[in-house]
């Protein structure tokens, strides 16, 4: 991967540390570990798709517990 391909939320962080998403192209990094839960823009025009991290943890733990 040539450095000019990792998304940019893959070396940085928000500024509270409390952002609870990341963009769609950061998590197809990590494919192998997450489920998507892709967002669209809000209201279909504002901002950018991002991944919901927290309803992924929630799923995630949901299928620890279910095991």
């Amino acid at each position: 991967m040539r450095p000019q391909d990792v998304p940019p939320d893959a070396v940085t962080s928000s500024g509270s540390g409390l952002d609870p998403h990341t963009s769609p192209a950061y998590a197809e990094l990590q494919v192998h570990r997450v489920a998507d839960h892709t967002e669209g823009r809000t209201l279909g025009f504002a901002g950018e798709p991002r991944v919901n991290v927290l309803k992924l943890n929630i799923a995630l733990k949901e299928l620890v517990d279910a095991g």
